[in-house]
């Protein structure tokens, strides 16, 4: 059950955002038992436990008022340029993610291609805290998990081919992180694919905080040389967030690090793999960084952008996209002729900026989906194969806690990067609203 606009609103203003929770999570109060909660990818609860792959790090869901049942399917029906399409994962997505995948409950879906790794043109998808059956001890949790798609048309939604699994049906957590003490789960940042190898950036959480806030204990890159189907850590790449982390081989934390939490990769026409970082949480600044593609295991290798040229000196980087910048989504559109990046606001909506360099500057944010229609809403990531008058993505929303796959018309949203002015929000203007809640058995 889905719990309507108003209310999922009257929540939001309270707690600013409305990420998913170690308490409660997605399954929610319509879980397996009163002792037990999944931690939720981007979540809001102070509770802490032990490394993802290790079991079930549920805890009961009282203090989420607002998750009132199991994942759901609900499609909403808008008006204006930015259209829901279907459910990628979940109840009512044509890809049976439940039967197939064992997989009822995820969120985030970050998309990249995979360079035709093993002779084979893919996107990856990699998403965070999973739940399977809702009914089962523990809901089948997993960190997260990884699916895959041939489909090259767009238009009528994002056909899933396959998942590494572990078992008949079954998804496999395929990142369970270092296993250090308080490694709660290891959540997928970004992904993309150097020479046929795939890389992963993801965060290790120690905590959920405040809404909106959490804490980390590293990012780090793993690898997967067979198209995600097994992926290895890569311990060169941790960059440690806090003192005390017990990683042999790994250095002890560098000024400069925590900017680096989550990430964004982007392809440069140079060789280079640009990466924007953010810190954990949802109100930081982006930076920007570089590698050649080589060496992107190398961290002594990056460079960073500070405002004027590159640096070998993290200390000296400088924000190229202003505060704050939420699971941010970045890539090059020939419609627009532009880089685009993508995330969510302050407000929760889903804004885009424009810029010819990845440097900057950019230009000031369009809402691309409103917070204000689509309420509890987070992670945006494009589709890397969206080419021409639409771009397509996926979003999350919380109260329903699985991915939906849309659409946007670009036309007429051409910007310089110049051009700092925020565009209004279209549901503020009229030009945007939710007629209603579409659900499976209403289709």
């Amino acid at each position: 059950m889905t719990l309507s606009a108003a209310v999922v609103a009257i929540t939001l203003s309270a707690s600013a955002v409305a990420p998913a929770s170690a308490a409660g999570g997605p399954c929610g109060q319509g879980g397996s038992g009163s002792s037990s909660g999944s931690s939720g990818s981007s979540g809001s609860s102070g509770s802490s436990g032990s490394s993802g792959s290790s079991g079930s790090l549920r805890v009961l869901a009282a203090a989420m008022p607002w998750i009132i049942g199991p994942p759901d399917g609900g499609v909403p029906q808008l008006t204006g340029r930015t259209k829901a399409i279907e459910m990628v994962t979940g109840p009512g997505s044509p890809n049976d993610t439940i039967k197939r995948f064992n997989v009822s409950g995820t969120d985030l879906g970050i998309m990249w291609d995979n360079g035709n790794a093993v002779g084979q043109n893919d996107v990856l998808m990699a998403f965070g805290d999973t739940v399977g059956d809702c009914d089962a001890p523990g809901d089948d949790w997993r960190s997260n998990v990884l699916f895959r798609s041939s489909d090259m048309d767009l238009s009528d939604g994002m056909r899933i081919d396959s998942s590494p699994l572990n078992g008949p049906n079954n998804s496999k957590e395929i990142i369970p992180g270092f296993g250090i003490p308080g490694e709660f789960t290891t959540i997928p940042t970004a992904g993309i694919a150097v020479d046929g190898v795939q890389y992963v950036r993801f965060m290790s959480v120690k905590s959920w905080d405040q809404p909106g806030y959490w804490t980390t204990n590293y990012s780090a890159i793993a690898s997967s040389i067979d198209n995600g189907e097994n992926w290895v850590l890569e311990p060169t790449t941790v960059r440690a967030n806090i003192e005390g982390i017990d990683i042999p081989g790994i250095a002890a934390v560098t000024p400069g690090n925590s900017n680096f939490q989550q990430s964004a990769f982007v392809h440069g026409d140079d060789g280079y793999v640009y990466e924007f970082g953010t810190p954990s949480g949802r109100q930081g600044s982006a930076l920007l960084a570089r590698v050649l593609g080589p060496q992107i295991r190398d961290l002594n290798a990056y460079e960073y952008w500070d405002g004027e040229d590159w640096t070998p000196d993290l200390k000296l980087a400088v924000p190229v996209i202003k505060s704050p910048v939420s699971e941010l989504g970045v890539q090059w559109n020939g419609y627009l002729n532009k880089y685009v990046a993508m995330y969510t606001d302050a407000s929760n909506s889903l804004v885009i900026r424009q810029a010819d360099r990845l440097e900057g500057p950019w230009s000031g944010t369009q809402t691309i989906l409103s917070g204000h229609l689509v309420p509890s809403l987070y992670g945006g990531f494009m589709h890397p194969w969206s080419s021409g008058q639409y771009l397509y993505f996926v979003a999350t929303t919380w109260d329903r806690y699985n991915v939906i796959y849309m659409r946007t018309d670009l036309d007429g949203l051409q910007m310089a990067s110049t051009d700092k002015i925020d565009r209004p929000d279209p549901a503020t203007t009229g030009e945007a609203q939710l007629l209603k809640i579409e659900y499976p058995d209403e289709q």
